[in-house]
């Protein structure tokens, strides 16, 4: 997003060109239960539309203009748009059973990492796709997250850069969890994640990666 329109299929193959390991991106079902590409759960910041995404059908979202002049995708013309691995974050257990559908369609087991907030979304998918690697995700979190990570089967904890401590993540890697710091947009942050041991970052600016091999 800090180089095209955020979660559209232009942004992914730029993410592709410039040579990510991944792409991840926000799934909603809408109105008529398709799996819509988008980060919040209104269309109002991302898009020349208001409302909320679960009150559109997926023809009406098709209407929008989601940044100079994309459409809004669904999962699966990314799927199509783009080869690279792919983490899909879900907003609840109604979008894992989506997911879990075309997951098992298409035998995406192993190009497709889950995350979420929800400890139960995460937990979801999981029972639904046996071997689907799962990430919980947390902005703000007390002392039993790599508890609840364990809990509802999570390969990986996805956590905020900007709070994220040496001790939680020896925690995390004593209890054999990988560790994704985000957003990493600065070389600052670069350098605290390669000093932490994570295992992977999330970035809204694709040459950060370029640069810092040289700067952090």
């Amino acid at each position: 997003m800090g180089v095209e329109p955020e979660n559209t299929l232009r942004s992914f193959r730029q993410a592709e060109r410039a040579g990510m390991d991944a792409i991840e991106l926000d799934l909603h079902l809408s109105k008529d239960g398709a799996l819509v590409v988008m980060h919040d759960t209104t269309v109002d910041r991302t898009t020349d539309g208001t409302g909320a995404i679960a009150d559109r059908t997926l023809a009406e979202l098709r209407e929008l203009d989601a940044g100079l002049g994309e459409r809004v995708p669904v999962f699966e013309e990314v799927l199509d748009a783009v080869a690279s691995p792919l983490q899909a974050e879900i907003k609840d257990v109604a979008a894992a059973r989506a997911l879990a559908a075309v997951m098992h369609a298409r035998g995406l087991v192993e190009r497709v990492e889950v995350s979420s907030f929800h400890d139960e979304a995460v937990a979801e998918i999981a029972s639904l796709v046996p071997g689907v690697r799962t990430v919980l995700i947390a902005s703000r979190w007390g002392a039993d997250v790599v508890d609840r990570a364990r809990a509802v089967g999570a390969a990986s904890l996805a956590l905020n850069i900007r709070r994220l401590s040496l001790e939680v993540v020896e925690r995390a890697h004593g209890e054999g969890l990988g560790v994704i710091g985000w957003v990493v947009n600065t070389q600052d942050q670069l350098r605290l994640a390669r000093a932490f041991g994570l295992a992977a970052v999330t970035t809204d600016l694709p040459e950060i990666r370029r640069a810092g091999r040289f700067t952090a």
